[in-house]
C-alpha cells in the first residue's frame, strides 16, 4: 500500500541527501540511519519506499546518470553542424562533471567495487549514448569535417576521460603541483584545451607537424 504522506518531493529530497552521503563516503561507508536523520522521514520509511540500502543507492545512481544524459539530450546537437555539435557536447560534458563532482565520486566508487549496481539501473539512460555519438560521427564524415574511421566508443571514452580526470584528480594535483582546479577561471582554461584536443582528434584537417 502506497503511503499517502510520502510525496515525489520527499523522494527527491531523500535521493539528493543520499547522493551526498554516498558520494562522500562510498556505498560501504554511507549509513541509511544517518541519511534518514538528515531528511524529514525515517529509516523505516526509506526501506519501505526504496526496499534496501542497495535500492536507495540504485535510485541515486539512476538520478546521477539521468542528469548528464538529460543535459546532452537538451543541448540541441542534432540541429547543429557536426563540428559545432561536437564542440558543444565536449564543453557540456566537461562543465557537467565540473559542476557535479558527486557524479565523479559515485562512478569512482562503483568502479572500485567492479560495478555491481550500474548495469541494472542506468541502461535506459545510457542506451542512446553510443548511437547518438555514432550519428554525430556519420554526419561529420558526410559533411567533410570529420575524418573517417572514428569509433563511437573511443570518442565517448576520450571526452568522458578528459572531463572526469579534471575532477577526480583535483586534490592530488592541488597537493603535488599546487594546481588550482576548482575555480571557474581554471576550469574555463582547461575546458578550452579539452575542446581543442577532441576537435583535433576528429577533424578531417591534418595539422602539419612543427
Amino acid at each position: 500500500m502506497q503511503d499517502q504522506g510520502f510525496t515525489e518531493r520527499n523522494r527527491r529530497d531523500i535521493v539528493a541527501i543520499a547522493t551526498a552521503h554516498f558520494a562522500e563516503r562510498g556505498f560501504a561507508g554511507a549509513r541509511v540511519d544517518e541519511i534518514a536523520a538528515a531528511t524529514a522521514t525515517s529509516k523505516r520509511m526509506i526501506y519501505y519506499h526504496f526496499g534496501s540500502k542497495e535500492g536507495l543507492y540504485r535510485a541515486v545512481l539512476t538520478e546521477a546518470y539521468r542528469g548528464i544524459r538529460s543535459a546532452e539530450l537538451g543541448a540541441g546537437l542534432d540541429a547543429m553542424p557536426a563540428l559545432a555539435a561536437l564542440e558543444r557536447l565536449t564543453a557540456l560534458t566537461f562543465d557537467y562533471h565540473f559542476r557535479h563532482p558527486e557524479l565523479v565520486r559515485l562512478v569512482m566508487d562503483e568502479n572500485m567495487r567492479q560495478a555491481p549496481h550500474v548495469a541494472s539501473v542506468v541502461e535506459a539512460h545510457n542506451a542512446t549514448v553510443l548511437p547518438s555519438i555514432q550519428a554525430l560521427i556519420d554526419r561529420g564524415v558526410l559533411e567533410g569535417t570529420f575524418r573517417p574511421g572514428i569509433e563511437a566508443l573511443d570518442l565517448h571514452m576520450t571526452i568522458s576521460a578528459l572531463a572526469f580526470y579534471y575532477v577526480s584528480n583535483r586534490y592530488t594535483f592541488a597537493t603535488i603541483f599546487q594546481a588550482d582546479t576548482t575555480s571557474d577561471a581554471a576550469a574555463a582554461r582547461r575546458r578550452e584545451q579539452v575542446v581543442a584536443i577532441v576537435l583535433s582528434y576528429c577533424s578531417s584537417v591534418t595539422v602539419p607537424a612543427v
